[in-house]
């Protein structure tokens, strides 16, 4: 595991009704040492095999608490953190609508993530505004990083994998270093 990243195992209620779990509960996060205000909510829907990311804000960075809601995912965070030891290194958790873990990115960290079943749907809480002018990222296939997306496992091929234009075409982390290389 990666410092500063926090794998969160919310207590669940449950009983002939359903279930229930606080998902956010400030008193809670702070029993992680994660002391950080949340502006903004993301929600999102992705058919099998749909492949975001790996992003980031160069400036107005984003601390991120990702849970899914419904589905399954992959979740990787590459460190950009420039004086951190692990910077470079990746990192990669299965979260799903059944194990319901969440996972808590502090900023400096690029983000992205594989759907591994149909119609996943994911919610994270951020602590900055999304900022269009400073939205950056790392293209997912990087050499260097050599990330494992576990593609075979999940019964997925490379060419199949749907991503957009704006991720095909995202640079590189050694690009990202000879720029300067800074998230602020």
């Amino acid at each position: 595991m990666i410092k500063g990243l926090v794998i969160i195992e919310p207590k669940i209620y449950s009983d002939e009704r359903g279930f229930f779990y606080e998902f956010f509960n400030k008193q809670q996060l702070l029993k992680y040492r994660i002391d950080e205000e949340f502006v903004q909510g993301n929600h999102s829907k992705s058919s099998f095999g749909v492949l975001r990311g790996l992003h980031f804000q160069k400036q107005q960075a984003q601390s991120k608490l990702i849970r899914v809601l419904k589905g399954e995912i992959l979740d990787v965070v590459v460190d950009l953190r420039k004086d951190s030891k692990t910077f470079g290194k990746y990192f990669k958790i299965v979260l799903s609508e059944s194990n319901r873990k969440m996972l808590f990115i502090p900023k400096g960290f690029a983000h992205g993530f594989l759907t591994l079943q149909d119609d996943t749907e994911i919610e994270y809480l951020c602590t900055d505004f999304y900022a269009p002018d400073f939205d950056s990222g790392i293209i997912w296939n990087d050499k260097e990083l050599n990330i494992d997306w576990d593609l075979e496992k999940y019964g997925l091929k490379k060419e199949s994998l749907i991503i957009s234009e704006k991720d095909r075409n995202q640079g590189t982390l050694k690009e990202f270093v000879e720029k300067g290389g800074e998230i602020n």
